[in-house]
């Protein structure tokens, strides 16, 4: 199980429904929660967030860096890393 730390958990309450219709949590809680369930990931890098999307089968050779990072599915954390949320 993956631990997810604060600053990761808030940004994901605040920019949910940018991959999602209605909020799926609430509280700190249930977000960590919602994350540990669909098994969201933390990278470090873009390149990082380039290898996961290949490993899993998804083809992103048509977008560019930024499409990447605007992706719905990715959130850019203050600290530089990445949080993956698979809807």
């Amino acid at each position: 199980m993956y631990e997810y730390h604060e600053e990761c958990l808030k940004v994901f309450l605040n920019k949910q429904l940018q991959l999602f219709d209605e909020p799926v949590a609430e509280t700190l809680e249930e977000a960590e929660a919602f994350l540990e369930d669909c098994m969201a990931v933390v990278v470090d890098s873009l390149a990082e967030v380039k290898e996961y999307f290949s490993e899993n089968g998804t083809d992103i050779s048509y977008m560019s860096d930024e499409e990447l990072e605007e992706a719905s599915e990715v959130f850019l954390l203050p600290n530089g890393q990445y949080l993956i949320v698979e809807g």
